[in-house]
């Protein structure tokens, strides 16, 4: 996850500057809410208290009747039930070889690779210890891993090989490595949650995407860094590395699993998004990351931070990567695989798409920017891209996501809070966790319910403004959009467009109706079969 609560806090400092919350005022309410809270933890937390104030009484002055529901979860009767994938075909390259320089593999696509399987021209084991041999290389540098699964990876990898020698074949994952983010729980693991309270934690179950994965034939080889608790990517061992810059960070929190990707540590890595943490990490390194509809991944077994809120996808270097993932991955019957499968593997006719763009973002650009050239390049091959003016603030009309995430962060760290735990943390200043789920225990139910009212308004409102497109350019980091639509559960698409004017990496993000993945897929594969910007590489790591 990435919190934008930085900005909000400094945009609406007026709204309640002349608010006054003394340091008495919470002692004395945290008697209603049995906890205790020293000076200097209730000095920090005064800022946010104000916050929160300012965005309840925004959401006074918004109006709601009887008769609107509270929304728990995206989409009703969401069911996480295993899909008869039997009817996929998956074709491989019998034209693909080995490189002459073995060091390119490590940039080889999942079809690539799993053609080179399939060929006999290499075999998983070899494979996964090219990969292993990577990342023991690189981590230190990227401070990426937090722990290397050698054991469980050779296993998962003579299997792999033994099942293809004897005509057993479990698709296009059959085989291939792979990094987890370490907030997924493996027996026989530690998982860390990025933490440093829980650095030696062992959980003895293993996560459904886990099993899943396993049951495709793929092979896991890394435990891959989050950012502690799923914020940013400062963990308890430092921060992961941007792989194209070294001197920055990788954003947040799928900090690991995207640089080991982006840098070819791994074919591809699994991530989280509770608000942001595929998109952001994806824009900041050069990834192509699937953040899918709410629900569509089976998420036990993850570290929760928000029920409602917290998303699984794959982080990969191109959509037609992304989608072969997915399709392995998603276990929501609702989700039109048959379809996306077929379109991820070219064996139908593409689906003509109706495509809009956020023109009220791309207006707020500059007439240069790298996002205008992807609208030319949709163009150029035909394609009828319609203006649209995406829902900002009028429906985003005061900080619903801050609630809804503070309140139910909170809860799930409850103990974690209470017993002083949180004094573990590396990061202790007012934008960090500890801070944050002190403040968003002072939030009542009453308001978190009607936040959540809200939110089936906005839902609405969101489903109404996409109804005419299956698909819908804008930048991935224009105006509100990120918070409505982890809000209202609509999978996005985050793909590299270049670098800007500063020389820093840019994105353009796709947004499709809810479990339509497949669109964003289809168009994500136009626009990378037509630009080369997933092809392009950090040097240091080629």
């Amino acid at each position: 996850m990435r919190l934008f609560l930085l900005p909000l806090i400094l945009g609406c400092m007026a709204s309640y500057a002349q608010d006054t919350i003394t340091m008495k005022d919470v002692h004395q309410s945290t008697k209603l809410i049995d906890v205790e809270y020293s000076d200097k933890e209730i000095e920090m937390m005064l800022l946010g208290l104000k916050e929160n104030l300012a965005a309840f009484r925004k959401m006074h002055g918004l109006s709601l009747n009887n008769n609107v529901v509270m929304s728990l979860k995206q989409v009703a009767g969401l069911r996480a039930q295993k899909i008869n994938k039997k009817e996929a075909i998956h074709k491989y390259d019998k034209k693909i070889s080995m490189p002459k320089n073995k060091s390119e593999l490590a940039f080889y696509s999942i079809h690539q690779l799993g053609s080179l399987l399939r060929n006999k021209s290499i075999t998983s084991v070899d494979l996964t210890k090219f990969f292993i041999d990577r990342l023991k290389k690189y981590e230190d540098t990227l401070e990426c891993v937090i722990s290397l699964t050698e054991t469980i990876a050779m296993q998962q990898a003579q299997m792999a090989d033994d099942e293809l020698a004897i005509g057993i074949d479990r698709g296009p994952l059959h085989g291939i490595p792979y990094g987890l983010k370490d907030l997924f729980a493996v027996k026989e693991t530690i998982t860390s949650w990025g933490a440093a309270p829980y650095k030696n934690q062992i959980i003895e179950d293993d996560a459904a995407v886990y099993t899943t994965l396993k049951e495709a034939g793929a092979v896991l080889i890394a435990k891959l860094t989050l950012g502690a608790l799923a914020m940013g990517d400062n963990w308890y061992g430092g921060q992961t590395k941007n792989p194209w810059d070294l001197t920055t960070g990788s954003s947040g929190s799928s900090a690991g699993s995207t640089a080991a990707t982006v840098a070819g540590l791994v074919p591809f890595a699994i991530g989280t998004e509770t608000y942001g943490s595929i998109m952001s990490p994806s824009h900041t390194c050069g990834a192509t990351g699937l953040r899918p509809t709410f629900g569509s991944i089976d998420g036990a077994g993850a570290m929760t931070l928000s029920w409602s809120l917290d998303k699984i996808g794959p982080i990969a270097r191109s959509a037609e990567d992304a989608g072969t993932i997915f399709d392995c991955i998603q276990t929501n019957q609702n989700v039109g695989i048959a379809k996306q499968k077929k379109i991820s593997h070219g064996n139908e006719k593409k689906k003509t798409l109706r495509i809009g763009y956020a023109k009220n973002y791309f207006d707020g650009l500059d007439s240069t920017a790298e996002e205008w050239s992807v609208l030319k390049v949709l163009r150029d091959q035909g394609l009828e891209i319609k203006p649209m003016h995406f829902p900002d603030t009028e429906a985003y009309r005061f900080d619903m996501i801050g609630i809804i995430l503070g309140a139910e962060a909170a809860a799930a760290f409850d103990e974690f809070t209470r017993t002083g735990l949180d004094d573990q943390m590396t990061e202790q200043t007012k934008y960090d966790w500890p801070n944050f789920f002190r403040t968003s225990r002072t939030i009542p139910a009453v308001e978190y319910i009607n936040a959540n009212r809200h939110r089936s308004i906005l839902m609405s409102r969101m489903n109404d403004f996409m109804k005419d497109v299956d698909v819908l350019i804008t930048p991935t980091f224009a105006g509100m959009q990120m918070a409505i639509t982890n809000l209202t559960g609509h999978p996005a698409l985050c793909l590299p467009i270049g670098k800007n004017k500063k020389g820093e990496l840019n994105s353009i993000t796709f947004l499709g109706n809810l479990f339509q993945e497949e669109d964003l897929i289809q168009l994500g594969k136009l626009f990378q079969e037509k630009t080369t910007f997933d092809n392009e590489h950090p040097s240091m790591f080629k």
